[in-house]
């Protein structure tokens, strides 16, 4: 079968399952782009919390003055005993902790790798799709960091999350965080082969913690 035969007999199909609706079979869609979309019922930051957990993330919202105790509890529900961090995050939350913290002087993916977990802050995080993004600018560090070590802890503030997609961009728009390298980040790294057997922690790291800071 040709390629336009293949495409012709696969719309014939779709115009028949189409038949009992009447019409044309065209559907109204009420949305435009950069319109927020469906909330699912929640607030914005519950909302971000849930669907972040959906992608097996562990999700905890915290006061400001609870960040250093709820990385500390990560670290040790993890096992985690070798952190790395910009100086950003050290100086803020490495004192709550009893973990290893090292600096990133360049280390090599080969030392990353030996390194057990990554803390960073995040530059937007997105309640539809359970996303945080980030721009690598002070308290995220350089994106290998945060691709390599198997357990990666980030905190996002309250007042960085957004609703949408489209919102997401045009914040990163307008805070110029367009032009740097950005990681986008949907729950740990995780794949699936024709099967649908799901292996995590192939392309990043297995184990994400999100703290969620109340502003």
């Amino acid at each position: 079968m040709t390629d336009t035969a293949a495409r012709a007999e696969i719309l014939r199909r779709v115009r028949t399952a189409l038949a009992d609706r009447g019409g044309s079979g065209d559907a109204e869609v009420p949305w435009r782009y950069g319109e927020p979309v469906g909330t699912g019922g929640h607030d914005l930051i519950e909302r971000f919390i849930e669907r972040t957990a959906d992608y097996r993330a562990v999700v905890v919202r915290v006061g400001p003055d609870e960040v250093g105790a709820a990385i500390a509890d990560a670290l040790s529900t993890t096992g985690a005993r070798t952190v790395i961090a910009d100086s950003v995050v050290r100086d803020r939350w490495s004192d709550a902790t009893a973990a290893d913290w090292r600096d990133d002087d360049g280390l090599s993916a080969t030392d990353l790798d030996g390194v057990d977990a990554v803390v960073t802050t995040a530059t937007v995080g997105i309640a539809n799709t359970g996303t945080l993004v980030l721009d690598h600018g002070p308290g995220q560090g350089r994106r290998a960091i945060s691709l390599v070590p198997d357990v990666h802890i980030c905190v996002v503030d309250s007042e960085q999350i957004v609703s949408d997609v489209p919102e997401a961009v045009a914040r990163l728009l307008d805070s110029g965080s367009n032009t740097r390298p950005l990681t986008w980040i949907s729950g740990p790294s995780a794949t699936s082969d024709i099967e649908l057997d799901r292996v995590e922690g192939v392309h990043g790291p297995r184990t994400l913690h999100v703290i969620v800071v109340d502003r």
